[in-house]
């Protein structure tokens, strides 16, 4: 069914979220009682009230995922079995697309139409890929003498939290859950507390799916509170963080001060669009210029917001992409026509506001946009050129709907430039010359690199970022599998068999 405006807000008036924690395969209360406000940045009205889990409530998650861990129910079950729940939860999430997607829209203020898309598609693709991967990890068997048999085997990490970011809330919990899962492990899932209601509801189609009580739980809470009880909890295994890089530092010592558990982090970015000179100014390049900066309302750790043109191309780029800029629709996120929603918070709105000021009085030209409207919060997709290598807007994540074009000479400096930055998560070239494409490609020093198109890959593509984006772990692939899982040998001594 095509979803319209009156469809969406009719499934929204029907929703009747409780806000209630997910633990040991039951809905509760937070242990003390304590409940936040979940609210709609499209209309700054309160949603519901959300379950503040404290540290009670993470022992009590942690102790049932420990036993379903080491009952063996789930991390010692028939690979085929993992897959079977994993594909039935896929399309439970495509029969329930529309209501999840509705639920995700008024939670985080994202447009209906990306949350029918990552919910309707890349979300059961990612539990159905990792469920069909479930069968497909193999050990190995090291050459030895005659004398043993060395076994290389895979095993389970354990109990794994998993502290998800607010700009991609379900997709971003099917890039941790559906690996971690996959590989046998339980899982605590912390949502971001901007945006819980459309994970509480994954966890009840999870267990609809057959998935065992204390394999998933549900904790949502305040990242001081709850993000930190898993962080320094001394029976967690390994903790996935997808935030910024301030956060993901507390996490690193969190495991520091605990247990030394493993921590995977993918943070933020600064990431370049570079056009060469070489390049055709084509409606394509301007769409892929203008999406990865605007997409999701340029909350996204890969957004191209640093827009680097070679000089003789920067005035054609400038004037072409404002325009495709001021096309944009903002407005109603339950509106299929809505191109860019709400920030996530009154707060952001506010920060990315700071963030135009700055790059305005630092002297960049503003070439559209900086506006607000309400009574949510919206901003209007802005522009600047001129902008230079030093400028703030240049240098720190704005995570918000802000394009910067900053011309350049040559490939060279657009390389130095581009590198010049504590975040390495991903970067886009345009240029129509292989060996150019190549060379850049290797020399970015950053996780993704896309060349003529603005992609972060599929499912089957590791992510991940260098630097103050991130840590060895990825997201996605097979790595992404690997980091839940650990590696055991086996030697066994033989001998001779005796004659008869």
């Amino acid at each position: 069914m095509t979803m319209t405006r009156e469809s969406a807000h009719e499934i929204a008036g029907r929703l009747a979220p409780d806000g209630l924690a997910f633990i040991d395969g039951r809905f509760a209360p937070a242990s003390d009682g304590a409940t936040f406000e979940t609210i709609n940045p499209a209309t700054g009205g309160v949603i519901t009230h959300v379950a503040h889990c404290g540290t009670a409530d993470v022992d009590r998650a942690v102790r049932a995922a420990r036993k379903a861990f080491d009952s063996g129910v789930w991390s010692r079950a028939a690979p085929e079995y993992r897959k079977e729940v994993l594909l039935r939860l896929a399309e439970l999430v495509r029969t329930n697309r529309d209501e999840l997607a509705v639920l995700e829209s008024i939670d985080s203020g994202k447009t209906i139409t990306d949350c029918l898309h990552e919910i309707g598609r890349e979300v059961p693709n990612f539990f159905q890929w990792y469920g069909e991967l479930a069968d497909k990890s193999f050990g190995k068997v090291a050459p030895t003498g005659e004398n043993a048999l060395a076994l290389i085997v895979k095993e389970p990490a354990g109990v794994v939290g998993l502290v998800l970011p607010w700009n991609f809330p379900l997709l971003m919990a099917a890039w941790k859950a559906a690996p971690a899962l996959a590989a046998g492990c339980s899982v605590l899932i912390k949502p971001a507390e901007q945006t819980p209601l459309s994970i509480l509801r994954l966890a009840k189609l999870a267990q609809e799916a057959g998935l065992p009580d204390g394999v998933l739980n549900v904790l949502p809470g305040l990242g001081e509170t709850t993000g930190q009880a898993i962080g320094r909890h001394p029976d967690i295994d390994i903790v996935s963080f997808t935030g910024s890089t301030e956060v993901g530092g507390y996490f690193l010592r969190y495991a520091g001060e605990s247990n030394l558990k493993v921590v995977g982090l993918e943070m933020g970015g600064k990431s370049p669009f570079i056009i060469l000179d070489d390049a055709a100014i084509t409606d394509d390049l301007i769409e892929h210029a203008a999406m990865s900066a605007f997409w999701n309302g340029g909350q996204n750790c890969s957004a191209n917001m640093r827009q680097l043109v070679v000089r003789r191309l920067a005035e054609e780029f400038a004037h072409r992409v404002t325009a495709r800029a001021q096309a944009f629709r903002v407005g109603d996120p339950l509106d299929p026509a809505t191109n860019i929603g709400a920030m996530v918070t009154k707060e952001h709105q506010t920060r990315v506001m700071g963030y135009i000021a700055t790059g305005a009085a630092e002297g960049a030209r503003l070439l559209t946009g900086g506006d607000t409207s309400g009574p949510g919060y919206f901003i209007q997709p802005t522009v600047f050129a001129d902008m230079t290598p030093t400028m703030s807007i240049a240098r720190e994540e704005i995570f918000g709907p802000v394009l910067g074009i900053l011309p350049v000479d040559g490939m060279e400096e657009a390389l130095r430039i581009a590198g010049d930055t504590d975040y390495g998560l991903h970067a886009t070239v345009f240029t129509r010359d292989i060996d150019r494409a190549i060379h850049m490609a290797r020399r970015l020093p950053c996780g993704t690199v896309s060349v003529n198109g603005f992609s972060e890959g599929d499912v089957k593509t590791p992510f991940g970022g260098y630097k103050r984006s991130g840590s060895l772990a990825r997201d996605n692939g097979t790595e992404a599998m690997d980091q839940y899982l650990q590696t055991k040998t086996i030697w066994i001594a033989t001998a001779q068999p005796a004659v008869p």
